[in-house]
């Protein structure tokens, strides 16, 4: 599983690193990023509960 954060939707929340810290993080820009492009299988309930979370839909998993 590929997660993805949309740079020009996130509005730094937080909700997506205090579910997931171990998938996503937040940059210095104050907006949330995928830590790696591929998710670890033991994380990907915890990406999947982010991504569904997110108020504006910026988490996309493929």
């Amino acid at each position: 599983m590929k997660a993805t954060v949309d740079a020009g939707t996130c509005t730094g929340c937080t909700l997506c690193a205090d579910i997931a810290p171990e998938v996503f993080e937040m940059g210095d820009d104050g907006l949330a990023r995928a830590k790696a492009e591929e998710v670890p299988a033991a994380a990907e309930a915890s990406a999947k509960e982010a991504a569904d979370s997110c108020p504006v839909s910026a988490i996309t998993l493929s």
